[in-house]
């Protein structure tokens, strides 16, 4: 897979880094951390320059994020609810967490939103309620914007490294990129598997 990715960063350039970044945060085909990591290896190889892939990637990623943010700021909690009641358990969430978060997302919103852009799950999935609690526009892109940069320029920085030191670094970065799809998803199921609505965690309390 990495191989592949290499090539389409290779021919497509920049624009095509925008195109994969927006792209991972809407439909995450592939992860954020394939794509950045490969194209550091392009920046080892001279294929690439830090700087524009750093601010082109972080463009896309901003890019990516405004769009989920926007259908939940138009859609709001009251049309969300009837689908938070029927899929809980696999949202591992209830309403009253929903409520819970906006509240204090409307509060300190702008700061959860920059630190879990460090987060592999949650980087993606925060731009939701972030939107349904219907933060202010130019703090959610200003805090996404400089949150992504820092964590692409890391995972840039990481391809680079990788790249300057192993021939088959696209091969390893792949492989560590598949072990963690693979236990983001034990992750979940466990959560999943645990997750009780609150009447029935009181009462069995």
């Amino acid at each position: 897979m990495a191989d592949w990715i290499y090539q389409i960063i290779w021919q497509g350039g920049y624009p095509g880094i925008v195109f994969l970044m927006a792209l991972e945060n809407i439909i995450p085909p592939i992860p954020s951390e394939l794509i950045m990591g490969v194209a550091g290896i392009a920046v080892a190889r001279g294929h690439m320059h830090f700087w524009p892939l750093l601010i082109w990637g972080s463009i896309g990623t901003t890019i990516g994020n405004y769009v989920l943010f926007l259908i939940a700021d138009r859609l709001g909690y009251e049309r969300l609810r009837p689908f938070v009641d029927r899929w809980g358990r696999w949202l591992t969430l209830e309403w009253h967490d929903v409520e819970v978060a906006g509240r204090f997302l409307r509060r300190r919103g702008h700061w959860v939103v920059f630190f879990l852009r460090f987060a592999p799950m949650f980087r993606t999935v925060i731009s939701i309620p972030a939107g349904l609690a219907h933060m202010h526009h130019g703090k959610f892109l200003t805090f996404t914007l400089v949150g992504a940069a820092i964590w692409n320029a890391l995972l840039i920085m990481g391809g680079k490294w990788l790249g300057n030191r192993f021939a088959e670094a696209e091969h390893w970065l792949g492989w560590a990129t598949i072990a963690l799809g693979v236990l983001t998803v034990i992750f979940y199921l466990w959560r999943v598997i645990c997750w009780k609505p609150r009447d029935q965690s009181r009462s069995r309390g």
